[in-house]
């Protein structure tokens, strides 16, 4: 896959926790993901069509650092996660997305959103509707972890 299509998705996660939940994260070491298990506890999922390839991107939050999040965007606490925690996850789902669209489309390459789709429990599964390569890239924090998975078609 093409590093290109990857890079802009790491800096705008970094960008929008670091803007909207005060949150730094540290990348760890990207790898290739042989399977469809989340990383975490609420993710979020969204598909992008474009010209010249189709993908997908998704964030996964471990439990605690979600809730965290959560109290830094919105000064809520929850105990665990529910309706409000997934609908934040969500929301950074588009913005993440829509921040690496806009670095994308400086590059030249353009592509549409879908509805992000937000799926949580232990051990739940990420299913990406393309076909290549899931990079899979760890983040630390001093609160629990943050994964993301971007996958896009090889190009023609």
């Amino acid at each position: 896959m093409n590093v290109e299509y990857v890079n802009p998705f790491l800096s705008s996660l970094v960008n929008v926790l670091s803007t909207m939940a005060n949150t730094q994260i540290v990348p760890g070491q990207p790898r290739i993901k042989k399977d469809e298990v989340a990383r975490g506890d609420v993710s979020g999922l969204i598909g992008m069509i474009g010209p010249q390839t189709k993908g997908s991107f998704s964030v996964t939050f471990e439990e605690s650092l979600a809730l965290e999040i959560m109290f830094r965007m919105l000064g809520e606490r929850p105990k665990s996660i529910n309706e409000e925690v997934t609908d934040m996850v969500g929301e950074i789902t588009n913005m993440v997305t829509g921040g690496a669209k806009r670095i994308l489309g400086e590059k030249g390459y353009e592509f549409s959103m879908a509805t992000p789709v937000v799926v949580s429990g232990k051990a739940h599964t990420i299913t990406h509707k393309c076909d290549g390569p899931k990079i899979l890239m760890p983040f630390d924090s001093d609160f629990g972890k943050v994964h993301i998975e971007v996958s896009f078609d090889n190009q023609k």
